[in-house]
């Protein structure tokens, strides 16, 4: 055999090797992982969406600069495609932080064939457009007011109708390719956990100048440097995505804790992500979604509250047909709250006098919270006492701002205010004379049916009248925003350990963008704006203690109660581990397809 012909052996063997090497550590296409949304999602452009079920897609394609650590517990942030936690200056107002080199953005024809490099300018050009009054973004609070010289800019925007993105702002600047530096009006010590988040991920220009429709969202083109890319979208149908195949070597976190070596043993050393598509169907209904799960169409599911019992036994335990497949049961509160706002700008139900407060109270009494808890939620949950919910800073389990059941008292408190029927047909007019009509927005499932004939039950007991807006949610997320819904009944739900996103939900300046409600009470804003300078301590949390009570005494929301979840996993997903913070960590995850298989037999 001839040098030249042993050479070309030795390159074909390291070609095969290198082929299975990579091919061992790459997202395998043949795995395919199925999960179903309950209510479909609005759109991918990480600062221009906020409803839950578009961000869990958001934050597998796109990437913020921190996140949660996967397997740690407590909580606990790490950087992603940062380099290390931000150092931060002494007096807490000047943060550098470095952007890890060598990442890169899915290919994309808006890069115009080239190999486009993650850089500090990408994550500064995305929190401009959070700033950006044109964007109308929910994720305003991250950064407004924080940043110096931002203000001028925003102001500029608002004045001339364009923002001007190549304007120098002095508190948020790519001081070089891989820096960010951040200047800020004060010490802000919720921000590390805002930068962990979905709407804070990285944008690249040359994608909202391709693809961005008149208010600069991208909607339809998400391109990050993520696990995952949008492969295809039906809207409000399913969602297909597929594992990136640039993307960076990442492994399966490792853990010291016992508890953990199931899923470490599995899974150690592995490189993310593992599975190559994942499929998201959206059923709204809960029966189709659960038969979808035991009929091994799903291959993880979150069980609908009013079918729980189908799965559970009394003590909360899993029946024994479920328990003999392997599947996994996990269970926990969510850090979620859910409420029903008024709109304190509608000429029945809003304002802020005394017999406005009335009205909004006697409907909170009226309403049987407790039998929605026992019945309609089949036990998976607890009353509501506060805007925070159970697992975030600031939530004070000694707290109380219930409104209990109690008919009698909602009767008299409305007597009291003039709510009486004047023209004898049964039911209570305004004090005015005029006829008084509740109207309440709801999604068209099973399940808000039963919403909706609690409502009734209970407003009729009490001589209100009711009426429902019937619309797909992303449809009423559209006119609440606008101002056109005055009752919904919603939840909120934290992919971060801080109460502010919550608070946020109820402060002034938010209004018809986070504050559905449009609450605005100078005293409420003041309190969050002092407590926004604060780090975790007893002084913040008498803050969100004094806002809590005024959410109380004014009563734009009916708080209604804190959800437990229960999410069932077949045993051949590897790698699971319930976190209230993170409902569907995809990229952390692999599929034994051999047992998947031998299943189905």
């Amino acid at each position: 055999m001839s040098t030249l012909d042993r050479f070309r052996i030795a390159c074909a063997v390291l070609t095969l090797w290198l082929a299975v090497t990579v091919f061992a550590h790459a997202a395998d296409p043949n795995k395919v992982l199925h999960v179903a949304f309950p209510i479909a999602e609005t759109g991918f452009d990480p600062q221009a969406g906020g409803d839950a079920y578009s961000n869990y897609v958001n934050r597998v394609i796109f990437d913020s600069l921190y996140i949660y650590d996967y397997l740690a517990r407590p909580h606990k942030i790490v950087p992603n495609t940062a380099m290390a936690l931000p150092e931060i200056s002494a007096d807490g107002k000047t943060w550098m932080i470095k952007v890890r080199p060598g990442i890169y953005f899915s290919d994309d024809p808006a890069f115009k064939g080239a190999k486009r490099e993650l850089t500090a300018a990408d994550y500064v050009f995305a929190w401009k457009r959070v700033l950006d009054p044109k964007m109308r973004s929910i994720s305003n609070q991250v950064f407004d007011g924080k940043l110096i010289g931002a203000d001028k800019v925003v102001a500029a925007a608002k004045a001339t109708g364009k923002f001007d993105y190549d304007a120098a702002i002095e508190g948020l600047q790519a001081i070089d390719r891989q820096t960010i530096r951040l200047k800020l009006n004060y010490p802000s010590y919720d921000l590390l956990s805002d930068l962990t988040t979905a709407q804070t991920a990285a944008v690249a220009r040359e994608v909202v100048a391709a693809y961005g429709d008149a208010s600069g969202w991208v909607m339809a083109n998400p391109v990050g440097t993520g696990p995952y890319r949008l492969k295809d979208w039906r809207r409000g149908q399913k969602i297909v995505l597929e594992a990136n195949p640039g993307y960076r070597d990442v492994f399966y976190p490792d853990s010291g804790d016992p508890a953990d070596r199931a899923s470490v043993a599995g899974m150690r050393g592995k490189k993310l992500p593992q599975i190559g598509r994942i499929e998201i169907a959206i059923i709204e209904e809960s029966n189709p979604r659960l038969l979808a799960f035991q009929n091994r169409e799903l291959d993880f599911v979150a069980v609908p509250v009013d079918l729980i019992w189908n799965v559970l036994d009394p003590g909360d335990k899993l029946k024994a047909s479920f328990a003999r497949q392997g599947i996994q049961l996990a269970r926990g509160v969510q850090p979620a709250i859910s409420y029903t706002y008024f709109n304190m700008e509608d000429p029945v139900v809003g304002g802020y006098t005394k017999d406005k407060i009335a009205l909004r109270r006697a409907i909170s009494m009226a309403y049987n919270t407790e039998e929605e808890i026992r019945v309609v939620r089949q036990g998976q949950a607890e009353p509501a006492t506060q805007p925070v919910p159970p697992n975030v800073t600031g939530y004070n389990p000694k707290l109380s701002g219930h409104v209990r059941y109690d008919p009698a008292g909602a009767k008299a408190l409305l007597d009291k205010f003039g709510y009486v029927d004047r023209d004898g047909d049964g039911r209570r007019d305004l004090p005015d004379g005029k006829p008084l009509t509740l109207t309440i927005a709801s999604p068209p499932s099973a399940v808000d049916r039963q919403f909706d004939e609690l409502w009734k039950k209970s407003m009729d007991a009490v001589g209100l009248r009711i009426e429902f807006v019937k619309q797909k949610w992303p449809d009423l997320l559209k006119m609440s925003r606008a101002g056109q819904l005055q009752m919904w009944s919603l939840g909120n739900i934290s992919f971060t350990t801080e109460a502010f996103g919550f608070f946020d939900l109820l402060y002034g300046p938010r209004s018809g963008v986070t504050n559905l409600a449009r609450f605005k009470l100078p005293e409420f804003d003041k309190l969050y704006d002092q407590a926004r300078q604060l780090p975790d301590s007893p002084e913040r949390t008498r803050l969100f203690e004094q806002m809590s009570q005024l959410v109380t005494a004014y009563a734009p929301w009916k708080l209604d109660a804190y959800r437990y979840e229960t999410v069932l996993v077949y045993p051949w997903v590897l790698g699971y581990k319930y976190n209230a913070f993170d409902q569907y960590p995809w990229p952390y995850l692999d599929l034994d397809v051999a047992r998947r298989s031998a299943a189905a037999k």
